[in-house]
């Protein structure tokens, strides 16, 4: 009974073996599992890496488009804002006049474009403008003879104009290159439609016009008067001419008389 107790013993070794045999194949594929885990985890980590960076560069990128879609912050106030109202008058040559008054607290150059050059011009077609100073600007347009009956209404959206600005530093002269050389800086400030009006009926958009093309033209004469002499001598009451070198001067000498006497 002992012998044969000693024999069942090594005989159900392999037996076990044979009916779970993923025992030693998991026993002799332990240390590939580790090895591979430990790729694993590394890959894992340089995957971490890899894609913090990707999402730190993929958030710049959209960092850039938001800012690139938000609208321009406004350096111009213009008066009116969205249209220049023009008098309808067929065949001639009319104005209209746009205010433009700058609300920062820089230096900003204006820039003046429409799609119809050959019938529109601006005058001043450019300029600086300093922080809190406002500027009339008049805009002259041919009108065209309407074509198969057509409206006034039907050519208000046939010519635009676009005003543009850029900062610049206190001293700069205008030149239009200006805006070519820093594109990058130019913001668009408004386009403005074209609208007409019936000159001989009344309404608030005509006394706008008429008031504001007044007030231009009286910008415009103002500009063309020279700029004021320095001070020179002063001119009292009755024509009197007085040197102000020359009154210090006696004032001097009478002083230095004074202290001689006194030193006497």
């Amino acid at each position: 009974m002992a012998i044969a107790a000693g024999d069942n013993t090594p005989r159900s070794e392999p037996k076990l073996f044979r009916l779970c045999p993923f025992w030693t194949s998991a026993n002799s594929s332990s240390p590939s599992i580790s090895s591979s885990a430990h790729n694993n985890r590394s890959e894992g980590n340089n995957n971490t890496v890899t894609s913090a960076s990707s999402s730190s560069s993929s958030s710049k990128t959209v960092s850039a488009v938001a800012r690139s879609l938000l609208p321009s912050r406004r350096r111009l106030r213009l008066d009116p804002s969205s249209c220049l109202y023009f008098p309808y008058e067929p065949g001639k040559q009319v104005r209209s006049a746009v205010r433009l008054k700058n609300t920062s607290k820089s230096y900003v150059a204006f820039k003046f474009q429409t799609t119809a050059p050959k019938s529109c011009y601006m005058r001043p077609p450019g300029g600086i403008i300093a922080p809190g100073e406002s500027l009339f600007a008049t805009v002259f347009k041919f009108v065209e003879q309407p074509e198969n009956n057509e409206k006034m209404s039907d050519q208000k959206n046939k010519v635009k104009f676009k005003i543009m600005s850029l900062k610049v530093k206190q001293g700069v002269d205008y030149v239009p290159e200006l805006f070519d050389e820093q594109k990058d800086l130019v913001s668009v400030e408004q386009i403005l439609k074209v609208v007409f009006i019936d000159p001989e009926r009344p309404s608030p958009a005509l006394e706008k016009l008429k008031r504001q093309l007044t007030e231009a033209d009286a910008a415009v004469e103002a500009r063309k008067k020279p700029p004021p002499a320095e001070a020179g001598p002063r001119v009292v009451a009755e024509g009197l001419v007085i040197d102000e070198w020359k009154e210090r001067r006696e004032r001097y000498l009478a002083r230095q008389q004074v202290q001689a006497v006194d030193s006497v």
